[in-house]
């Protein structure tokens, strides 16, 4: 389908539209890890209702906002003005690397006993007791 879904539909990407429009009437701010490119309107006259400068992301592939990274989640949300990269502190030994929510899809977790993994569970151990009113 290519050109005529970026035309016609938003939910597989930006369609042409909103891409052209992003590019016309907002600066380019930055790109993250996932190549989702960030936006801030150019003219001070485009405001939120709050009173905020717009920003907006435009999604490298489907239309997920959990693959919007903690860090430019916050510039989005207008917790701190600067680029997300002069906020951040060091990364700890420890951390992982942020990954989007799988739900829906092949990588989601299934746990033992899931109809996808065969709708096997264990038995019970019959430690559990029914409540009863007389009891």
């Amino acid at each position: 389908m290519g050109i005529l879904s970026n035309i016609f539909t938003w939910w597989d990407g930006a369609t042409i539209g909103t891409s052209l429009w992003s590019r016309r009437n907002g600066a380019h701010v930055g790109t993250d890890v996932y190549g989702n490119m960030y936006f801030r309107s150019k003219s001070a006259k485009v405001r939120t209702t709050e009173g905020y400068e717009r920003r907006w992301v435009i999604y490298n592939g489907a239309n997920d906002a959990s693959k919007v990274p903690a860090e430019w989640h916050g510039w989005l949300h207008h917790q701190y003005d600067g680029v997300p990269e002069s906020h951040l502190p060091p990364p700890r030994i420890w951390e992982v690397d942020y990954t989007p929510n799988a739900t829906g899809t092949g990588e989601a977790y299934r746990p033992q006993g899931a109809l996808e993994r065969g709708g096997r569970r264990a038995a019970a151990t019959g430690d559990y007791e029914a409540w009863s009113p007389e009891a």
